[in-house]
């Protein structure tokens, strides 16, 4: 679906912003794409759907250079952006007039979705807030049923429980054909959804595997005392939870806050733990 090796991007005048990113993303996943703000996430996104063009590297989309923006790959790409702007025009017009642009639109889909998210069709969009625009922009993108979605930072601007819906809601777009990639820095909002974890540090990826590998080798806790010295990382500010190597203990739901935090502090640990455990396997 999206090959990157050896990517670089700059703006003129500022730091590298992409470093030698090389990454694969395949069809039948949802990315959760994490790092602090200003990590690259956005950036990353933008070289995938052609808005932005990399210094170096080798690239493509759907097994295309997406570079010259072609039509066909274009149809099969929606992005979701963090900030953007949307016309003055009733739900349903909205619809009528972007629709076309993607040839597996599901109207049905997109009006439901609009439902669930209890906006109306024949609500202006500019007298939305900024939580139900967005909520409009997910639910169009879904309804595109493109190869590939983006999301940037999806759920800023939506409330507690319209985070819980989108959880939901997202649980269920995806399937065998279609590749979904969120980027946040809100790791909490994409728990019980995600189930391969890519975060960017310092221009670099510093972690890329699927939720399966994590949750099959490192254990999320309040340790006992005995354990103290197999801890690879903990935090008072979480009770007194820690990470460590599963071993034989029993498996534990992936703490995402915890361990992107224990990314940043020790990337190169738990990588290559987990890279030999999964050497092992094979």
């Amino acid at each position: 679906m999206i090959q990157i090796k050896d990517l670089r991007f700059y703006y003129p005048k500022s730091k590298i912003i992409l470093d030698n990113i090389t990454l694969d993303f395949v069809p039948g996943n949802i990315y959760g794409l994490f790092g602090k703000n200003g990590e690259g996430k956005s950036t990353l996104m933008k070289i995938m759907t052609g808005l932005l063009f990399p210094k170096a590297g080798y690239y493509r989309v759907l097994g295309k250079d997406i570079s010259g923006r072609n039509v066909k790959c274009l149809q099969e790409i929606f992005m979701v952006p963090e900030d953007f702007e949307l016309p003055g025009l009733k739900i349903s017009t909205y619809e009528q007039v972007n629709s076309p642009f993607y040839p597996g639109f599901s109207r049905d889909q997109f009006y439901k979705l609009i439902e669930e998210f209890k906006l109306s069709a024949d609500e202006n969009i500019s007298t939305l807030s900024f939580g139900n625009k967005k909520k409009v922009l997910i639910a169009f993108g879904i309804a595109t049923n493109t190869k590939l979605l983006l999301m940037d930072e999806p759920t800023n601007g939506l409330d507690i429980p319209s985070k819980s819906q989108f959880r939901k809601i997202m649980a269920l777009a995806v399937d065998e054909g279609k590749c979904i990639i969120i980027s946040t820095h809100q790791v909490r909002d994409l728990h019980s959804l995600i189930n391969h974890i890519v975060i960017l540090d310092q221009s670099k990826v510093v972690f890329d595997q699927p939720l399966s590998n994590i949750s099959e080798h490192l254990w999320f806790g309040k340790p006992m005392r005995d354990e103290r010295e197999s801890i690879i990382y903990s935090e008072t500010s979480f009770g007194g939870k820690a990470m460590l190597f599963r071993q034989d203990r029993d498996e534990t739901e992936v703490d995402l806050e915890l361990l992107f935090n224990a990314v940043l502090s020790e990337s190169n640990k738990i990588n290559n733990a987990l890279n030999t455990f999964h050497d092992e396997a094979i």
